[in-house]
Parts: structure tokens; sequence; C-alpha cells
């Protein structure tokens, strides 16, 4: 286990201090990454105003990705596929992170 080190993220042009452990560095700048791209989304439809606000959405539509049900699931494996969703959307974009690191 390493010891945490201190990231800076940009969300809608602001920078945040982040302290995590350096393995999970690259996911938490992909998770700021899709949080600064939902909030975005959010911002430019022009219907929710103050960074509070479009904090909270983008919190509550995150939430509601995560725990969508397959109409079909029962609830365990509910959750099974939400994570696993997650993590795949999670996979594809450190991938995303890697590539334009490379660049």
């Amino acid at each position: 286990m390493s010891t945490p080190n201190t990231t800076t993220v940009k969300i809608l042009d602001k920078d945040y201090q982040v302290t995590c452990p350096e393995e999970k560095e690259a996911e938490l700048l992909v998770s700021a990454k899709y949080l600064d791209k939902q909030m975005r989304g959010i911002r430019d439809t022009g219907k929710v105003i103050g960074l509070e606000r479009i904090a909270v959405m983008a919190a509550l539509n995150i939430s509601h990705e995560l725990l969508q049900p397959n109409s079909e699931s029962d609830e365990s494996n509910t959750a099974d596929e939400s994570v696993k969703r997650l993590s795949s959307k999670l996979n594809s974009a450190l991938q995303e992170l890697r590539q334009l690191k490379i660049s």
C-alpha cells in the first residue's frame, strides 16, 4: 500500500486538490473527467444555473446510472450488472487516458 499523494483534477475549469493513493491516481483522473463531462452537459443545457446545483444534478444522474436495474434481473444481479457496466466504462476511459498520455 503506497502513501497518499495529492493530485490536481480540473472540473468545469476549476482545479481541485485531491489526496489519493498513487496506484489509484489514474482511476481518480478518469472519475474526474467523467464528472466534468456530466457537469458540462448539464451546464450547457442552460436549464441549471450555479455550480452547486449542477454538481447535485450530476451526482443524481450518475447515481441513477449506477443503480439502473436490468428489466429481467433480480436485485443482487442488478447490483452486479451495475458494477460491471461501471467497471466497463471506467476501463474504456482508462484506455482513453493512457492513449492521451502516449500522444
